[in-house]
């Protein structure tokens, strides 16, 4: 039997796959910095030429840019699918919006499920600063933007996901986060009128989940994150209803 010789392997190779690890990951982020050369070299212990071939092989693959004399960073076009002007596209259509909480609906329960059954303590240690945020945003009733407050309620699913330990879930939930934010301030909009009982019910059910993924509870999580979702499209539903019945008794009384 002939046996085919064995390749070394290119040192840059290795660095290649380290990187891309660590952007599958999401340890680097879209339009994120990467270290200097020198800094790269040291912490993977090898050369700097290494080190620049494989920022060269990973450029050519589009998941890198460098700029002469400003560095090199993850490529801002990663996980873009859903940018602009797709979002404003979205984000003008009731539809599109009932559509989103659907999709959220099966994304993020799975999201819950698995971060409580995957979630280490730096994850933990995350989410808890991104529920206080959501926590905060209630108790600042009337001292906060509905822009903030809706990207704090975001932040804390994003949280969720990062928690999964899942990259497909995670770059999908990374790729819709402006449009997830958007959604969410617009059902902020459209729930709280119809008063404090509403707010009081969100922060409970942002609360619950939260137990129950820290408590590795999994079922429950995704069972709550489902729930939190089938409440705030029942509440839209019934806003909407109450908008179209006014405008009706408005035409009425108009042609009267």
């Amino acid at each position: 039997m002939k046996v085919t010789p064995l390749q070394q392997r290119r040192l840059s190779d290795g660095i290649v796959e380290r990187i891309e690890t660590l952007i599958l990951e999401g340890s680097l982020q879209p339009g994120e910095r990467l270290p200097a050369e020198r800094a790269l070299a040291e912490d993977f212990g090898v050369s700097r030429p290494s080190v620049r071939e494989a920022i060269q092989k990973l450029a050519a693959r589009g998941l890198l840019i460098s700029r002469h004399g400003g560095g090199t960073f993850v490529s801002e076009t990663l996980g873009s699918s859903f940018r602009d002007p797709m979002i404003e596209l979205l984000e003008h259509s009731p539809e599109a919006q009932r559509d989103l909480i659907e999709f959220r609906h099966t994304l993020e329960g799975a999201c819950a499920y698995y971060a409580a059954l995957r979630a280490t303590a730096p994850d933990l240690e995350r989410l808890k600063t991104a529920f206080e945020q959501v926590q905060n945003s209630y108790l600042r009733q009337g001292r906060i933007s509905r822009a903030e407050e809706g990207r704090n309620d975001a932040l804390f699913h994003l949280a969720i996901a990062e928690a999964s330990h899942n990259a497909v879930l995670l770059h999908t939930i990374r790729s819709l986060f402006e449009l997830l934010e958007r959604n969410i301030v617009t059902n902020i909009g459209g729930m709280y009128p119809r008063g404090s009982d509403v707010r009081d019910k969100l922060l409970t059910q942002h609360e619950a989940l939260y137990k129950a993924i820290v408590e590795r509870r999994a079922e429950d999580a995704r069972r709550l994150a489902c729930a939190h979702l089938d409440y705030v499209q029942e509440v839209l539903a019934r806003t909407q209803d109450e908008v179209r019945r006014i405008a009706r008794s408005n035409r009425r009384h108009a042609s009267a």
